[in-house]
């Protein structure tokens, strides 16, 4: 099994929802960074979701309605992980359009 440490970006994400991250098939991913920033000159409310493909009615909200001041960011996964299956995904959304910049970090092991 290989072990590959790699980061994904998505700019602008407004007021839809919208995937920050999709685990590839065949795939583990352990997730070791998530941040959201605030492109704006006002204050936001940031979403952030786990879909799992498993079964949509465990969707949950791993952040909701989070302020996010003006020009502010926050790291949601400080310190802890969130193990991932294949097909799972990171999803954001925010109160104002293209507004948040987010960067996640993860192992995925094939």
């Amino acid at each position: 099994m290989a072990n590959t440490f790699k980061s994904f970006t998505k700019a602008s994400i407004g007021t839809t929802v919208t995937d920050a991250y999709t685990v590839p098939s065949s795939t583990t991913t352990v997730c070791i960074g998530l941040n959201v920033s605030n492109r704006t000159g006002d204050q936001i409310f940031v979403d952030i979701f786990l879909h799992k493909s498993d079964n949509a009615q465990s969707d949950i909200y791993l952040i909701r309605n989070m302020p996010l001041p003006n020009g502010s960011s926050y790291e949601f996964i400080a310190g802890s992980k969130l193990v991932m299956e294949t097909g799972d995904k990171i999803q954001i959304k925010s109160t104002s359009a293209t507004s948040v910049d987010c960067l996640v970090s993860v192992l995925e092991q094939t």
